[in-house]
C-alpha cells in the first residue's frame, strides 16, 4: 500500500525525534553518572556550610588533586571554628607535596587545646618533615625519654674519685616555635647525660649526691639545656644512682705505680752511669801503669847513657842502689803481718 509523502516525511520526523531523545537521553545518563560524585561532594560541602562551587571541584580532579580530601578537610576546618583557610590554601599545600590530613588534624588539635599554631607555620613544619600531629600531641600530652635511651647508666665522677652510675627520665614536651631548625630529640639526651656528668663531677664527695639527687636535676635543669631545641624540658627526675668504681684510689694506685718504675729506671740509669765511670777509672790506671812501667824501662837505658858520657861514676850508681833497697825494706816494714808472711 503507497502511503502519501506527507505521511512518510511525518513518520521519518518521528522517528528521528525519538531516536535524537535517545541519544540525548544517554548523554545526559553518562554525563551525571561522569558528575555524579562531584555533585555529591558539591551538595556536601553546601549542606555542611561551606560551599564550593562545582566547577572548581571538577578542576581539582584535572589538576590531580583528590577532590574528596580537599573538601572533607575544609568541612572539618570549618566545623572547628578555622574558616581562614581556604580552599586553594589546601590545594597549594597538597601541590606543594604536604600531607592534608595530618595538618588539618593537627590544627584542629592545637586549636581546641589552646596552642598558638597558624596555618603557615604548620605547613612550614610538615613540609620539613616533622610529623605534626605527634607533635601537636606531645605538646598536649607530654612524653618521657630515658636518659640514656640505650638502656645504660650516665657515669660521672665526685671530686672524691668515687664514681656514680645515674639513670634518669626527662619530661618534655613539643616546642611549636622551634619545631622547624630545633634540635631533635638525641640532642636533649646528649645535653641531659653532659648536665648530670658535670653535676655530678662538682660535688666534693659522692655522699652528697646520694643524699640529696635532686641537686642533680637542679642544676641540669639551671643549664637552659632546651634551647635551640623542638622541646622543652619540664622535668628531669633521676630514678636510679648507685655506687661505682673508686677511682681516685685506682688513679693515685697507678701513679705510685708510675713513679715506682721511673725511681727503678732512674736508679738502674745512675747505676750504669758508675759502672760507666768505674770501668773508665780501670782504664785510666791501666794507662798509667803502662806509663809507668814505659818509664822505668827507660831508667836503665838513661844510666847506661850517664856512664858514656861521663856524668855519672861507680859511687853514684853505688849510692842510688843504697836508696833502692833502704826503700824496699821501709815498705816491707811498713805491711801488714798477713802480706808479709805471704
Amino acid at each position: 500500500m503507497n502511503l502519501p509523502p506527507f505521511l512518510i516525511v511525518t513518520d521519518l520526523v518521528s522517528t528521528g525525534f525519538y531516536i535524537i531523545a535517545f541519544v540525548l537521553a544517554l548523554l545526559f545518563l553518562l554525563i551525571l553518572s561522569i558528575l555524579g560524585k562531584f555533585l555529591s561532594l558539591w551538595f556536601q560541602a553546601y549542606v555542611s556550610g561551606t560551599p564550593i562551587p562545582l566547577f572548581n571541584i571538577i578542576g581539582m580532579s584535572l589538576r590531580k588533586i583528590p577532590p574528596r580530601e580537599i573538601v572533607n578537610s575544609r568541612i572539618n576546618l570549618f566545623k572547628a571554628g578555622l574558616k581562614d583557610i581556604s580552599v586553594s590554601d589546601l590545594e597549594t599545600h597538597y601541590l606543594a607535596g604536604g600531607h592534608i590530613p595530618n595538618v588539618v588534624e593537627a590544627l584542629i588539635a592545637a586549636d581546641k587545646a589552646n596552642i598558638p599554631l597558624d596555618w603557615r607555620r604548620a605547613t612550614a613544619i610538615d613540609l620539613a618533615g616533622r610529623d605534626l600531629k605527634d607533635a601537636v600531641q606531645t605538646s598536649v600530652n607530654p612524653r618521657v625519654i630515658d636518659v640514656p635511651s640505650h638502656g645504660g647508666y650516665i657515669t660521672g665522677v665526685a671530686k672524691d674519685g668515687i664514681q656514680l652510675n645515674c639513670r634518669a627520665r626527662v619530661t618534655v614536651r613539643t616546642n611549636i616555635a622551634q619545631l622547624v631548625g630545633g634540635a631533635t630529640e638525641d640532642t636533649i639526651i646528649a645535653r641531659v647525660g653532659e648536665g648530670i656528668v658535670s653535676a655530678i663531677g662538682g660535688s666534693d664527695t659522692h655522699k652528697q649526691v646520694l643524699e640529696s639527687p635532686q641537686r642533680i636535676s637542679k642544676l641540669v635543669l639551671e643549664k637552659g639545656l632546651d634551647s635551640s631545641t623542638a622541646f622543652l624540658i619540664l622535668s628531669i627526675d633521676i630514678v636510679e644512682i648507685n655506687l661505682g668504681e673508686n677511682i681516685g684510689a685506682r688513679l693515685r694506685t697507678d701513679q705510685a705505680e708510675s713513679d715506682i718504675r721511673i725511681a727503678k729506671a732512674e736508679a738502674e740509669k745512675r747505676r750504669a752511669m758508675a759502672v760507666a765511670v768505674e770501668q773508665e777509672n780501670i782504664a785510666k790506671i791501666k794507662d798509667m801503669e803502662a806509663k809507668l812501667v814505659e818509664a822505668q824501662a827507660a831508667v836503665p837505658l838513661a844510666m847506661a847513657e850517664a856512664f858514656r858520657t861521663g856524668k855519672m861514676g861507680i859511687m853514684d850508681y853505688q849510692r842510688i842502689q843504697n836508696i833502692q833497697a833502704d826503700t824496699n825494706m821501709r815498705q816491707s816494714i811498713a805491711k801488714p803481718e798477713t802480706e808479709r808472711s805471704v
